[in-house]
């Protein structure tokens, strides 16, 4: 049973995606594509892939950013266009545990978000592919749709208010530590994900669990 609830304990939970419901492989994907290592290397490099990356996590849509990118290397155009067209195989393998976690959670009523740095092009077949779990979330803040990247605390504010929450009664779970402390600087109780066994207890301790 959960533990009695105190003032300043959450009464929600507030999930990052990548790394934390499910993982994220982006080096499998690209041996693949790339076999041999030094010609994969040298493609992340001349094209800073994932700082081009990240700006389509912020809102570029994905057809500009590789139209342009493909323009300045035409030789890696294939390599671009199949970095959107099958980036949904980076993104699958769930993370041992958390899933049962949150369906433990959604089944003692407690209110689930997210908050996740995701291009708004690729969110959309993802979200449809993993319905049955995202379906058990109030919400969810997609970076590429609201243009606002974690750790910015401009994210955050904008969740909080979208979600309904005052800070201390969210339990916000991410594995990137700067994100945790962007987090925690904002008075929301933020836990630094390193697996499930980890995060349960934390939840217990919060009497979530």
């Amino acid at each position: 049973m959960p533990s009695p609830k105190t003032a300043a304990q959450p009464s929600a939970v507030i999930f990052d995606v990548g790394n934390v419901l499910y993982g994220w492989n982006p080096d499998s994907f690209l041996s693949r594509q790339i076999p041999d290592d030094a010609a994969r290397l040298k493609f992340v490099q001349d094209v800073d892939l994932f700082n081009w990356h990240e700006a389509l996590d912020a809102g570029r849509p994905f057809g500009e950013a590789a139209a342009e990118l493909s323009s300045l290397f035409p030789a890696y155009a294939h390599l671009i266009e199949s970095w959107g067209h099958s980036f949904g195989e980076m993104v699958k393998d769930a993370i041992p545990g958390v899933h049962s976690i949150v369906r433990d959670l959604y089944a003692r009523g407690v209110p689930l978000f997210a908050i996740t740095n995701f291009s708004a092009d690729f969110w959309k077949p993802f979200y449809e592919r993993e319905k049955a779990l995202f379906s058990l979330f109030n919400d969810i803040v997609v970076s590429g749709e609201v243009k606002l990247l974690k750790p910015d605390p401009a994210i955050f504010e904008l969740s909080l208010r979208r979600f309904r929450l005052e800070p201390r009664g969210a339990l916000f779970v991410d594995d990137r530590l700067i994100n945790v402390e962007a987090a925690a600087s904002m008075g929301v109780q933020a836990h630094l994900f390193t697996g499930a066994d980890n995060l349960s207890a934390e939840l217990s301790s919060a009497g979530l669990l």
